[in-house]
């Protein structure tokens, strides 16, 4: 199972340079999670960018894999990644998520570099 953070799906709607990075996990959508805090920043990220049709989209494309909501166990672990790594509430919640499901997280956050469990690429 795989689970790509915001950034990463950001990087492959917008094409840049790590999209190619991404584009496995994001297009093996048998194997994708996507936690709904991702549903949430990307579809700000990319109606703030390119519009409502666009965000629309990428919210549907997200929706072929499995959404994970947050619900009260998966926020007591995020609440414990955040304090054990010194994470963001989002970067602790999609963490967290991947942990849950035995997932690896991909990513191109420097905070998530070299943290078990995760493929980081640096952001160029």
């Amino acid at each position: 199972m795989n689970v790509v953070d915001s950034s990463g799906w950001l990087e492959y709607y917008s094409n840049g340079a790590n999209a190619a990075f991404f584009t496995p996990p994001i297009e093996d959508v048998a194997q994708l999670l996507v936690p709904a805090v991702c549903v949430f920043e990307v579809y700000k990220g990319v109606l703030g960018q390119s519009g409502e049709g666009n965000a629309l989209r990428a919210v549907v494309q997200m929706r072929l894999a499995r959404v994970i909501d947050l619900n009260t166990p998966l926020a007591m672990l995020a609440a414990r990644v955040s304090l054990e790594l010194k994470l963001p509430l989002a970067d602790s919640v999609i963490l967290a998520t991947a942990r849950a499901h035995g997932a690896v997280l991909w990513t191109q956050d420097r905070d998530l570099k070299g943290v078990d469990g995760v493929k980081y690429v640096a952001k160029k």
